[in-house]
């Protein structure tokens, strides 16, 4: 039993479920901004107001899990992404505190603050998520002894932005694929033109940042044309993007919101698949890249850990499921609502 795989296998599914999950109430956020009629605003921020806080459980368990299991890389990647780190945090602290704020005062001054504040703090996570992957994929760099030797402004190329804005575009479909089903016929109908654009613009973004990725990161193709599970999870991917307006036509809004979460989990499982062994390539040269086992816990912290895991994700799963459960149907304005 390789432990390092398996941990490796284990915080991907963490950073998919985060992804499927905090993506669509993200891509709420931004299409927030658009919004214009009060009684609107308050059912997108009640069509998540129940269940984002849960959503971003699998962020810092995905976080826990890297901690633990890599904390190299762990180490590698928060120094390098300090600053990018701090702005993702300050946007998720006022992001979530607008929910509260945001009818305590009855004047549409402060309304408008924190309206702004919310659909900004749903913005640049959308946008530096991407960023941070983009990274990733072409390689930070790293010396021999894995240090981050670049700066804020580094992370800002060219092709991490292009993936920070094919981030973008597939939360706020996703969000948008979701408000199909948590909103009555009159709210829908504004929102399915937008579905369409925004699909249109993924899918025109997604294959820019494929192509620049051959050239800024060629090592990703090595191989994995030969992989069986690449092909697999090409066609999921490709399958559920073209099936996404097919159901939306017919008017099957959740087998749509499903094929999004699929292409979602597909397009992760890409990257990872390209990616393995390594978690971190470096720029500098390939040998100095942080791998699942250069920079792994001992065999018997990821034996301990992995106990836990197989004891905590099960409640999780199931906390998500039972709360997804509970807060189901359209969503209804009432006097404790947001």
């Amino acid at each position: 039993m390789d432990l390092n795989v398996i941990w490796f296998l284990l915080v991907g599914v963490l950073i998919i479920g985060y992804a499927i999950l905090d993506g669509f109430d993200l891509g709420v956020g931004v299409l927030y901004l658009f919004v214009k009629d009060e009684n609107e605003k308050r059912i997108y921020l009640n069509s998540i107001g129940p269940i984002w806080d849960g959503n971003e459980v699998w962020l810092l368990t995905g976080g826990g899990a890297l901690f633990a299991a890599f904390p190299v890389v762990y180490a590698t990647v928060f120094s390098g992404f300090y600053l990018a780190f701090m702005l993702l945090l300050a946007s998720l602290i006022f992001r979530a505190i607008s929910f509260e704020f945001r009818g305590k005062v009855s004047s549409q001054g402060w309304k408008k603050l924190w309206d702004l504040l919310f659909a900004i703090g749903s913005l640049l996570p959308s946008i530096l998520f991407g960023i941070a992957i983009g990274n990733i994929l072409r390689g930070l760099p790293i010396n021999m002894q894995g240090q981050y030797l670049g700066s804020f402004i580094d992370l800002l190329n060219p092709y991490s932005i292009l993936v920070g804005l094919v981030s973008l575009s597939l939360f706020t479909l996703h969000g948008a694929l979701y408000l199909t089903l948590k909103t009555g016929d009159e709210i829908r109908n504004k929102i399915l033109p937008w579905i369409s654009k925004l699909w249109i613009i993924f899918i025109l973004l997604y294959a820019m940042a494929s192509f620049f990725t051959m050239f800024e990161a060629p090592y990703l193709f090595e191989g994995v044309l030969n992989n069986f599970l690449f092909w697999i999870l090409f066609i999921l991917m490709l399958a559920s993007v073209i099936m996404m307006p097919v159901f939306i036509k017919s008017g099957k809004y959740f087998m749509a919101f499903l094929s999004s979460s699929i292409m979602i989990a597909a397009m992760i499982g890409l990257s990872a698949l390209s990616l393995f062994p390594r978690l971190v390539p470096s720029r500098i040269s390939l040998d100095f890249s942080l791998t699942i086992y250069n920079s792994s816990s001992s065999q018997n912290t990821l034996m301990t850990m992995l106990i836990i895991a197989l004891i905590g994700m099960p409640l999780v799963i199931a906390y998500t499921f039972f709360i997804y459960r509970v807060f189901k149907g359209k969503v209804v304005l009432t006097k404790e609502s947001y």
